[in-house]
């Protein structure tokens, strides 16, 4: 992975990070997923006219990366609704990595070298351990639970869009029409889910922290399948996952969250495995 690419995938993790804080401060959240999720389509449809089609062999992993994470969106609302964010947050994004090497060995047949595979290591260990200083969340199930699904549908959607940005032809496209599709079925599933006054009140005081979440959760991940489709995908889902250790930052700069000796050490842990990914090229 050249020093270009590092840059661009961590950037896009300061990025995650960010549209998962506003996601966090606004107290609805499936509202606030929901106008991410429509800011997706607005920015596609405006993208679409200078874009084709993707070709005929990316569409299967096109429609699956949709379902998959509409599956993913489900369970991010319910690990938050059974846990803390500072322990199924890291927990979902920490174990999706090692997922991905093994299904990419698999299906793709990528294979890392000695160096790279350590750095995967270092980089998920340390947003592994984040997940440890949960405070009060030790025994619940469900809250581990749900988060491991959504770690799993991680690994899921970032295969599809590795593999189908890959076979597309033209990754822009690709993205474009990932972002149309996957943006819709939230939104036009809200009015069912929230009363027209309840739904009303909370669009009216919550559409600008949703529209600039869906801006930064468009670039950042647009930007990824682009970097996918031109490294290895372990690496890059395992660099992207460095989005736990920005979003410990910013809870505790900006929402006075703590910030105590554990997650020092993650970061120390994530930034020897950066370092070791760089030095293994």
């Amino acid at each position: 992975m050249t020093t270009f690419l590092l840059l661009v995938v961590l950037a896009t993790a300061l990025m995650h990070a960010c549209w998962n804080a506003i996601v966090k401060v606004v107290s609805d959240r499936l509202v606030s997923l929901a106008l991410v999720n429509f800011t997706h389509s607005l920015i596609a449809l405006a993208v679409l006219p200078f874009v084709g089609l993707p070709s005929a062999e990316s569409w299967p992993y096109l429609i699956a990366s949709v379902l998959i994470h509409q599956a993913y969106y489900t369970g991010l609302v319910m690990q938050y609704r059974f846990g803390d964010l500072g322990q199924v947050y890291p927990l979902a994004r920490g174990a999706s990595p090692l997922m991905v090497a093994a299904a990419a060995w698999i299906w793709a047949g990528e294979t890392l070298g000695p160096g790279a595979l350590t750095a995967i290591f270092l980089i998920t260990g340390g947003i592994l351990s984040l997940a440890l200083s949960g405070r009060g969340q030790g025994g619940n199930r469900q809250a581990v639970a749900w988060a491991m699904f959504t770690a799993l549908m991680i690994a899921g959607y970032s295969i599809a869009d590795g593999l189908g940005g890959r076979a597309s032809g033209d990754t822009l496209a690709y993205i474009a029409w990932l972002f149309l599709l996957d943006g819709l079925p939230m939104p036009l599933a809200l009015p069912l889910l929230r009363r027209p006054r309840q739904l009303a009140d909370a669009l009216r005081r919550h559409w600008r922290l949703g529209f600039g979440g869906g801006v930064l959760s468009t670039t950042a991940y647009g930007a990824i399948i682009w970097v996918m489709s031109q490294a290895p995908l372990a690496m890059v889902t395992a660099l992207r996952e460095t989005s736990v250790i920005a979003a410990a930052l910013i809870g505790a700069i900006l929402l006075r969250e703590p910030f105590g000796g554990r997650r020092i050490l993650a970061t120390c842990l994530v930034a020897a495995g950066i370092a070791v990914l760089q030095f293994s090229r």
